[in-house]
């Protein structure tokens, strides 16, 4: 089905809000956000964020339930994010010596954000 132009703005308005708040919840545990939104030729990044030596691509979905948002990464959607990470890291030498992680940070209203860490690892 497809969603007329004011529900697709609504939805749009809701994952913005949902990354800035996932965004905020990653800086309260000590990241700092590299890239929001980042955008690849094949697909987009919702945030990057690094802690040390350690680089995290993190999905973020905005859901009613965990069970919901988690089952909303998909293997497809893991391997476009993989491809995008690959994309967006190769442009910056300057964290080629950064460990990778794969996180999915679930914003569920009227709860905090439910971060997952090392949601995936990327097939080989």
């Amino acid at each position: 089905m497809a969603l007329s132009p004011t529900e697709r703005r609504r939805l749009e308005r809701g994952g913005r809000r949902a990354e800035r708040i996932a965004a905020f919840w990653l800086v309260l545990k000590g990241y700092r956000i590299l890239a929001s939104r980042a955008r690849t030729p094949v697909g987009e990044l919702d945030l990057v964020a690094r802690r040390g030596r350690l680089l995290v691509f993190a999905e973020v979905k905005a859901r009613p339930t965990l069970e919901a948002a988690l089952s909303g990464v998909t293997p497809t959607s893991r391997r476009r994010i993989e491809q995008a990470a690959l994309l967006w890291a190769s442009r910056r030498t300057d964290l080629a010596g950064c460990d990778w992680r794969f996180d999915v940070i679930a914003v569920i209203p009227g709860r905090p954000p439910h971060h997952l860490r090392d949601a995936w690892r990327p097939e080989a």
